[in-house]
């Protein structure tokens, strides 16, 4: 099952988040580090979307866009830290450190 994953950025925090008919059903939230890295501090997926993939599917726009603006990732949100660590074929090259 595919989302669009929306965007949005206000100062130093942003987050990548999910909406289905209006209402929010999955989010992942950062702050920037510098110019040049985030921290993925939280991630959050709804009950109504549990088991879809929605969480992994927020990892990956977020992996997305840093690869995009050449900004590394610190995954401190244990969700995104056991994603992007345990695949780092697929995320080795935004991890930070």
């Amino acid at each position: 099952m595919g989302f669009e994953i929306q965007h949005e950025e206000q100062g130093t925090k942003g987050s990548f988040y999910i909406e289905v008919e209006g209402e929010r059903l999955g989010m992942m939230t950062y702050v920037w580090a510098g110019d040049d890295k985030i921290i993925i501090d939280h991630t959050e997926v709804d009950d109504k979307l549990r088991g879809t993939g929605a969480g992994k599917q927020l990892v990956d726009a977020g992996a997305d866009w840093a690869r995009a603006k050449d900004i590394k990732i610190l995954p401190l949100c244990p969700f995104a830290k056991r994603v992007m660590t345990g695949n780092r074929e697929k995320y080795g090259d935004v991890l930070a450190g």
